[in-house]
C-alpha cells in the first residue's frame, strides 16, 4: 500500500527572507544549498531571494551564497512583519494599560511593535488617531468608532512613514494625549535614535507635541544606538519592552526617570 503524500504549502517570500537575513545577523554567512534544504525550497529559489536582498544592500553576495553586513541597517517593515510577533504582542497589550480614557488623542507612527499597538487601538471607541505611517493608517481607516488623522507627506518604503514638510505642518498644529513611539534604538545614554535623520525628525514633532509619550520597543532595540537622534529620555514617560531586554540596560533607562515595564509572554 501506498503512503499518501502529504501537501506542504510554499513558504512565502518575505517569510524566507526574513530566516535568511535571521541567520546572517550580525555579519553570518550562509549556503545557498543548506538554505534550501532547510526552508523546504529549491536552489534557484533561495538565490533569486539572494539577489534581491543584495540589491536592496541588505546582503553581500559570495560564490555559492551570501554574507551579512556587519553594520547596522534598516531592514524593511515588510520583512519584520513575522519577527517575534508574540513578544510585540505582549508589549502592545502592557502599553494599553495606560489608557484610562477612551475619548482622547492618540498619535502613533510606523514599524511592526506599534502596529501591534494599532491594532488594540482599533478596538476602542471614542479615539482620534493621529499617524504618519500607512500600515497604521490602514488598518484604522475601516474603524467607525475611530477618527483617523493622516499627517500626508513623502512615503519611506522601508518604514511605511510620511515625512517631511507636509508631514510636519500637519503634526505640528495637533496637541496629543498620548504618543505611542516605535523606535529602531533607545540607549540610557544617547535616547532614541533611529535609521534615518528625515525619519527621526518628524519622530521628534511627534513626541513634543504629545503629553504622554510611551516607547514600545522589543528586547533588541534596547541599548541600541544608531545614526539619527530623535530625542532624549527625558522627553519618554514610559517604555515598554519584553523579557529578552538587556536587564543592565534596561535599569540604567529606569535611572534616568522612565517608568520601565517589562511585558511577560502570554501564558499557554
Amino acid at each position: 500500500m501506498t503512503a499518501e503524500r502529504t501537501s506542504v504549502p510554499a513558504m512565502r517570500r518575505s517569510d524566507r527572507v526574513t530566516a535568511i537575513l535571521e541567520r546572517l545577523a550580525g555579519g553570518g554567512a550562509v549556503n545557498v544549498a543548506g538554505v534550501a534544504h532547510d526552508l523546504g525550497v529549491s536552489v534557484a529559489t533561495i538565490r533569486r531571494d539572494l539577489t534581491l536582498l543584495d540589491d536592496q544592500n541588505l546582503v553581500i553576495r559570495t560564490r555559492g551564497g551570501a554574507v551579512g553586513r556587519a553594520e547596522a541597517y534598516e531592514l524593511p517593515v515588510r520583512y519584520r512583519d513575522g519577527r517575534g510577533r508574540a513578544a510585540k504582542q505582549a508589549i502592545a497589550r502592557m502599553a494599553m494599560c495606560c489608557m484610562t480614557s477612551c475619548r482622547q488623542v492618540v498619535a502613533i507612527n510606523g514599524g511592526t511593535t506599534a502596529g501591534e499597538v494599532a491594532r488594540l487601538l482599533a478596538t476602542r471607541t471614542g479615539l482620534t488617531v493621529v499617524t504618519n505611517a500607512l500600515n497604521i493608517a490602514s488598518l484604522m481607516v475601516n474603524q467607525p468608532r475611530v477618527k483617523l488623522i493622516v499627517t500626508g507627506g513623502v512615503a519611506r518604503p522601508n518604514s511605511y512613514e510620511l515625512v517631511g514638510p507636509v508631514a510636519e505642518r500637519t503634526l505640528g498644529r495637533m496637541n496629543i494625549d498620548t504618543a505611542f513611539i516605535g523606535i529602531d534604538g533607545i540607549n540610557a545614554t544617547t535616547g532614541l535614535s533611529t535609521h534615518d535623520a528625515v525619519e527621526a525628525q518628524i519622530n521628534a514633532l511627534m513626541i513634543s507635541r504629545a503629553r504622554r509619550v510611551v516607547v514600545v520597543a522589543d528586547g533588541s532595540k534596547i541599548g541600541r544606538s544608531l545614526l539619527a537622534p530623535v530625542a532624549g529620555l527625558l522627553a519618554v514617560t514610559e517604555l515598554v519592552t519584553d523579557t529578552t531586554a538587556d536587564v543592565d540596560e534596561v535599569a540604567a533607562i529606569a535611572a534616568r526617570g522612565v517608568k520601565v515595564t517589562v511585558a511577560q509572554p502570554a501564558a499557554r
